[in-house]
């Protein structure tokens, strides 16, 4: 079932009516007390915006399922990184810590250790590592999951 919220005016001042119709005033807020609604702005999450997945502190097991340990291993220290996917790539960080800059963007997204990302294809970024950093690695086919 819909509820209703009702707020405050939008402007400094009520109008009244009087009953016979025909006359229309303007009267102030008690106190001068001003009502309004303040716009909120939401923002979706940059996962959802750019296709990104993520598991969280993945099982051992969904691990194994997928094979992990038998995947390409990368490893770096601090530094930045621009780059772009040509393909859609899981990857699954042993040690460390990303931030993933979406191109155009002034938000990031951050990965850590035990995370599982699925980042899509054509997606580019620029990369922050912050210390040392290795993941596996799997490039995916369409459809592959």
């Amino acid at each position: 079932m819909a509820r209703v919220i009702l707020a405050p005016s939008f402007s400094s001042c009520s109008f009244s009516i009087n009953t016979s119709g025909k006359d229309c005033r303007k009267s102030s807020t008690p106190n001068g007390v001003r009502y309004g609604i303040k716009a909120m702005r939401i923002e979706k999450p940059l996962e959802e915006l750019y296709n990104v997945r993520v598991e969280r502190k993945v099982a051992s097991e969904r691990l194994a399922e997928l094979g992990v340990s038998r995947w390409s291993m990368w490893k770096t220290g601090k530094c930045t990184l621009p780059w772009d996917w040509q393909v859609d790539q899981l990857v699954y960080i042993e040690e460390g810590e990303v931030r993933v800059v979406p191109e155009g963007s002034k938000r990031y997204m951050r990965f850590v250790a035990g995370d599982l990302i699925r980042y899509p294809k054509w997606f580019e970024a620029d990369l922050y590592f912050n210390g040392p950093y290795q993941e596996r690695y799997s490039f995916r086919a369409y459809g592959d999951d």
